[in-house]
């Protein structure tokens, strides 16, 4: 659909595909579930207490899982939101990126409790950092266009695609709006490039510090995007924008779905308990040398455990 930049609208439909109740409790609860597992990992890490009689494969599997799920939404959402820039408004174009942090700070709490089995396979490393950098081109995109609308002052319910179009006017967004936008992007890029190092070096220095104020890090941009989201979503809170209708707020089959997805990793879960499935244990410390010097291609495959 070819975008109007002439007429400004009253008022926009909704869309609960990207700000509908059941999109964004999924996507909080799947964060939620990462984080919460992720700290148990490097908790049971940092006190010693992994071993071959408790290996915690359960959990991990159970994370990959989430995490994978949650990266594939966020790519999936903000490649979605780019073609259709033309008829998005600022409004779904921001909740968008909300959730696209979400995912973000979803897998990079993984990567710092899962990133020996990561380095265990340079398929499934190289595999992540591509999903990484993916990620970071999308935000950034989309970081740029929020930055645009609220240079140009694009009135709320014009399509966002019209920042390219639009000359500037008045705007009464203050300059936090600015600075945080700003912050948003730069900070995303420093936090891919710290991953990337993490990912990729061969040297563990200050790995337990790394990890504990990363899941920290991880934690506060998780808590801010789902507050930031859930105050702005019709669902939740008071958008800035007039809609139409109150279709957010309405739970369809779509909505249900996106609850149902949280159940898909806990298949892959039952079928490691059942012994269906046969996974690697993690890495021990004393063993982590090794896996960094590609030694470690014949570790005991465990097929139940936590």
């Amino acid at each position: 659909m070819a975008r109007n930049c002439t007429v400004i609208p009253n008022s926009v439909p909704s869309d609960a595909g990207i700000a509908g109740a059941g999109v964004l409790l999924a996507s909080a609860i799947t964060t939620g579930l990462s984080l919460g597992l992720s700290a148990s990992l490097v908790l049971q890490d940092v006190l010693k207490r992994s071993s071959s009689r408790n290996p915690s494969v359960i959990r991990r599997q159970l994370l990959n899982g989430y995490s994978d799920q949650q990266i594939m939404v966020g790519i999936g959402l903000q490649s979605v939101g780019l073609v259709k820039a033309d008829s998005l408004v600022p409004y779904h174009f921001f909740l968008i990126w909300m959730l696209a942090l979400l995912s973000m700070a979803t897998h990079n709490a993984t990567l710092l409790a899962l990133v020996q089995d990561f380095k265990r396979d340079w398929v499934l490393r190289w595999m992540r950092q591509l999903l990484m950098f993916v990620n970071l081109a999308l935000s950034c995109v989309y970081g740029v266009y929020v930055l645009q609308s609220k240079i140009k002052g694009l009135p709320a319910t014009l399509p966002i695609g019209c920042v390219w179009g639009l000359d500037s006017t008045s705007s009464n967004v203050g300059g936090l709006d600015y600075v945080g936008t700003i912050a948003t992007i730069a900070g995303n890029c420093v936090v891919f490039g710290l991953a990337t190092w993490y990912l990729q070096s061969r040297r563990q220095r200050f790995y337990r510090i790394v990890q504990i104020v990363g899941l920290v890090l991880m934690s506060a941009i998780a808590i801010g995007a789902t507050v930031r989201a859930y105050l702005l979503s019709q669902a939740f809170g008071r958008p800035d924008v007039k809609l139409s209708d109150e279709g957010e707020k309405q739970w369809s089959f779509g909505q249900l779905l996106s609850l149902l997805m949280l159940i898909l990793p806990v298949i892959s879960v039952v079928e490691v308990m059942r012994g269906a499935i046969a996974v690697a244990p993690p890495v021990p410390d004393d063993d982590k040398q090794s896996l960094l010097n590609g030694e470690l291609s014949d570790i005991p495959r465990f097929r139940g455990s936590d």
